[in-house]
């Protein structure tokens, strides 16, 4: 590994933090009368974490809306103010700050609305469908969340049927023209499993702007699918990139052009599964050491199959081999990801098993470099944008 450790975690910080900033932020506002079940929406599908911010900044000097920022997360939401009582207010305020962050780049804006309500209320006020048009006239996407809704056998609870026909009834302009019902916190005493949350999520996809669908994939935990594939797609793209360096391919050697390119795919991952840079700088330590050692002797016994290599042929070799490598790289590199958030490398709170860190990652590098130029032309034609 060219210069060492230090030069290893430096550079991956500078790929993390490019990456990072790349990816940017999905802002999500969400509303609400006290007690409907907010905190625990957003904790269900974007993780535990969020709940421990607290009140954030305020989005405009004096307002009470607050942004609070996690990760690729942000979370607009009211303090001291409540729906129903002070829609006015908490409107003009709302406006302002739309106002103000349409100037700003798109991760500073506000990207989707989420409206709660409480499954069993029985009640839709005139009040809450007026609040909603508002939202709409302002340019915001309004998804209606039905919380706390209990199912049994599949079915629905009666009530919350009954509110939601009321709500459709209105034909507010609100996203798929139905509300999402929901029960975000499995209840073992009651036998209530949590449900509906992809369900929202899909929707919350299809009415975010592109631009920040990497953030939402990114900071959310329900769909481990759109994730891989997220990560799949970036580690193709780098693959290709790598391609068109092939200076030098092998991992981590003394290419100024490949390195990079390496580094961020690796952090790009990272930071799709939501691991910090303390703990991913540790993990690609210890996952690419012995990669550079493996992807060199490789390299050389390609090298001698191959006459003439070294000159035109020697190139052509170069960039299908640098592409091959990085490739492998991304997809061993993916699986130490996914077994890390999953706790099956050492809990992430805890300390990681370098040795098992390494172990998966050559073993899947390996298996991947054996296959690797055949899976990767085929990787290309697979690769679509998640559903949604």
């Amino acid at each position: 590994m060219a210069g060492g450790t230090d030069w290893f975690r430096d550079s991956f910080r500078t790929e993390f933090d490019k990456q990072s900033a790349a990816i940017g932020r999905f802002n999500l506002a969400i509303f609400g009368k006290t007690g409907v079940g907010k905190s625990t929406l957003i904790n269900a599908i974007f993780g535990e974490e969020v709940a421990r911010t607290g009140i954030g900044e305020p989005v405009t000097h004096g307002s009470h809306l607050y942004l609070d920022k996690v990760g690729h997360l942000g979370v607009i939401d009211t303090a001291g103010l409540e729906i129903g009582k002070d829609n006015k207010e908490i409107l003009a305020e709302l406006s302002r700050a739309l106002i103000a962050m349409r100037q700003q780049p798109l991760s500073e804006q506000i990207h989707v609305a989420w409206f709660c309500i409480r499954g069993m209320d029985r009640r839709f006020e005139d009040s809450e469908a007026d609040f909603i048009g508002r939202l709409d006239e302002l340019g915001l996407p309004v998804i209606v969340v039905l919380t706390q809704v209990p199912m049994r056998d599949g079915h629905f609870h009666p009530d919350a049927i009954q509110l939601a026909e009321q709500i459709m009834a209105r034909r507010l302009p609100i996203a798929g023209g139905r509300p999402f019902l929901t029960y975000a916190m499995a209840d073992e005493f009651a036998g209530q499993q949590a449900y509906g949350l992809k369900d929202l999520l899909d929707a919350t996809f299809r009415v975010a702007p592109e631009g920040v669908h990497g953030a939402l994939v990114a900071a959310q935990e329900v769909d481990q699918v759109r994730k891989e594939q997220e990560a799949r797609k970036y580690i193709t793209t780098a693959a290709g990139a790598a391609a068109a360096a092939a200076a030098t391919p092998i991992p981590f050697s003394d290419a100024t052009l490949l390195v990079p390119i390496q580094l961020g795919m690796m952090a790009r991952v990272a930071q799709i599964y939501k691991i910090k840079f303390e703990r991913a700088s540790l993990m690609a330590i210890a996952s690419t050491a012995a990669a550079t050692q493996v992807g060199r002797s490789a390299f050389t016994s390609m090298l001698k199959m191959v006459p003439g290599a070294g000159t035109l042929v020697g190139g052509a070799l170069g960039a299908g081999v640098a592409s091959t490598f990085t490739y492998a790289m991304g997809q061993a590199w993916l699986t130490v990801c996914q077994r890390m958030v999953k706790g099956k490398l050492g809990p992430l709170g805890g300390a990681i098993d370098n040795d098992q860190v390494r172990q998966v990652f050559l073993d899947e590098f390996r298996q991947r470099l054996k296959y690797g130029g055949k899976e990767l032309r085929h990787g290309r034609d697979r690769v679509t944008a998640p559903p949604g």
